[in-house]
């Protein structure tokens, strides 16, 4: 797999930014879930969308949510809202933003806090 992948738990990965080609790999690795935690053209006009990406997650088969959050910030509320992803959506989940930092952050804020 080439998927730039690390596990923080057996069904919880992060990622930096991934494209719409790589929801196909994902689903193909046992993903049944993608969190998206970066904003939109936070990174400029080269970054696919979350509507690239979600149109990509789904035909690959897989769940998708979107919860942008600051790089810099996560909100109690924020971190409720992931905490209610990881309960909800099927499991392995994959979560990514710029580097996968913010959506670590999220998750031990979410599971450890």
């Amino acid at each position: 797999m080439s998927l730039p992948i690390q596990a923080l738990t057996p069904d919880f990965c992060v990622a930096p930014q991934l494209g719409p080609h790589a929801m196909a790999e994902a689903a193909a690795a046992g993903f049944r879930s993608v969190i998206n935690n970066r904003p939109d053209f936070e990174g400029g006009p080269d970054q696919p969308s979350s509507a690239q990406m979600e149109a990509s997650a789904q035909a690959a088969g897989l769940e998708y949510r979107h919860l942008p959050v600051n790089g810099a910030y996560q909100s109690p509320e924020e971190i409720e809202q992931f905490k209610q992803l990881l309960q909800s959506l099927p499991r392995p989940i994959l979560a990514f933003c710029r580097s996968g930092a913010r959506s670590t952050r999220l998750f031990n804020a979410a599971t450890l806090g």
